[in-house]
């Protein structure tokens, strides 16, 4: 009996071998690729429909101006704001940037008829970062992280798993760089938006996006 044992065991282990490595070819073959998700996927495509057709993004304030060695430095506190309730926060940042000529940077996606189920205009962004005129874009302080789900945006994929929501926030992006596929998936731009503005103390630079993806930005008084 004991004899028996080590060939039913080397069986069971060979077995077992063989149904890993199945299901990992498997799932090397039936990756999903953004392209399919865009084209195929009706929940992304109903999510996509749900976003708001004029909406509030954010907004920015001056709380510090001081001189160093002769350089004037800007502190501000950068906010960004729930999709369904303007007055919560899901992200805020504070920054001390020399100079007071601000530019803020979003990537923006503007989808096509095609794309949204209501056939109106959508588009979605990414706050990527903060610079001044005094430096080079690329030396800018980040806002939110390139290639993951955007905090705001964290309810709009819902309805897909958690893979596919992987799959779009990490790839979406780098489509700008295939402009003769975007139309075949319902998208009609991707492109970087930034807008600037000399900032002063007592005022409140508020953020919105259109529904054909425009940033802009309106000045209140701060209360």
């Amino acid at each position: 009996m004991k004899k028996a044992v080590k060939p039913i065991l080397f069986l069971s282990i060979l077995v077992l071998l063989t149904i890993l490595i199945l299901n990992s070819l498997r799932n090397l073959f039936t990756t999903k690729t953004i392209e399919q998700l865009l084209t195929e996927n009706k929940q992304l495509k109903q999510s996509i429909t749900n976003l708001t057709q004029d909406d509030q993004i954010g907004y920015a304030k001056v709380i510090s101006k001081e001189y160093k060695d002769g350089k004037l430095f800007t502190g501000l506190k950068f906010v960004e704001t729930a999709r369904d309730d303007k007055l919560k926060k899901i992200l805020e940042k504070t920054y001390t940037i020399e100079g007071d000529v601000i530019f803020f940077d979003a990537l923006i996606v503007k989808f096509s008829d095609k794309m949204v189920m209501d056939g109106k205009q959508k588009a979605l962004y990414l706050w990527r970062r903060v610079y001044s005129e005094k430096t080079a874009p690329e030396q800018g302080f980040a806002i939110e992280e390139f290639g993951q789900e955007p905090a705001r945006y964290a309810d709009l994929l819902k309805a897909l798993n958690l893979k596919d929501r992987e799959l779009f926030w990490s790839n979406i992006w780098d489509l700008a760089n295939q402009p003769d596929k975007l139309k075949a998936y319902g998208i009609e731009a991707i492109y970087g938006n930034a807008v600037y503005q000399q900032l002063r103390a007592g005022l409140i630079y508020i953020f919105k996006i259109t529904p054909s993806g425009q940033v802009y930005r309106e000045i209140v008084p701060e209360m």
